[in-house]
Parts: C-alpha cells; sequence; structure tokens
C-alpha cells in the first residue's frame, strides 16, 4: 500500500513496517538456516531477535504514538536494531560467505527503513508540535 495515496489506520498501513515483517521472514527462512551451530549463542541469536524486534517495535511505537516520547523511544529503537541487522548481516556474508546477493538486498531493505523511521519521526515530531 502506497502511504502517499492513502490512510495510515494501522500500524500495517505503513510501507516500512510491511519491509521489514517481509525482510523478517526472508532472514528467518533464508539466512538463519545458513549460519554455522557454532554461533547459535552468538551471531544467530542476535540476528533472530533483532529481526523479529524491528516490526514489534513499530507496531507498540504507533499503539503510543498519542505520546511524543513513548512513540520517539520505539521507533528510535527501531532505527537502532536496522543498524544492528545491518552489520550482523555483513558479519554473516564476510565470514560464512551467505549468498552475497541476498544478504546485499536485506542490508539495503534495512539502511532505507531505518531511514524512513527517522523519516517519520521527524514527521510525527513536526506534526505533535503544531497541534
Amino acid at each position: 500500500m502506497d502511504n502517499d495515496q492513502h490512510s495510515i489506520r494501522s500500524f500495517r498501513d505503513l510501507t516500512v513496517y510491511q519491509n521489514t515483517y517481509s525482510a523478517m521472514l526472508e532472514v528467518m527462512q533464508k539466512v538463519i538456516p545458513k549460519i554455522p551451530d557454532i554461533e547459535k549463542y552468538d551471531l544467530t541469536d542476535q540476528i533472530r531477535r533483532a529481526c523479529k524486534a524491528i516490526p514489534r517495535l513499530i507496531a507498540e511505537g504507533y499503539g503510543k504514538r498519542h505520546q511524543k516520547a513513548g512513540f520517539q523511544k520505539y521507533i528510535d529503537d527501531a532505527m537502532g536494531e536496522c543498524n544492528e541487522m545491518i552489520v550482523s548481516l555483513e558479519q554473516a556474508r564476510d565470514i560464512y560467505h551467505i549468498d552475497n546477493l541476498l544478504i546485499s538486498k536485506l542490508v539495503s531493505t534495512y539502511d532505507v527503513s531505518g531511514r524512513q523511521l527517522y523519516k517519520l519521526s521527524e514527521s510525527w515530531t513536526k506534526m505533535k508540535s503544531k497541534l
């Protein structure tokens, strides 16, 4: 759904939510199985938690959008998790030679998502200050 042409009635209508949810599915189904068991309690665990956290934080932040500080905290945390995913995916690619094209696509998704979250935060702050 294009957010510029449709009203946002739910966090599910946010492009950034849709993109990070889809990326999470790809990470869980296509990247995690390729990471060696030796990384079970380190890189694998970190990637699992971070990729799942982003759409959750967006959803929770959206639910608290009436609270400037509450909304901002969740969006900031989601941006941080996007950055963490970029580093973790690059580590998986560079250490374990996991699918370069897939990792590049996912890194791009998380990079764009981080910027979208920043713009969402800025827009929301401007809108709230006008009220």
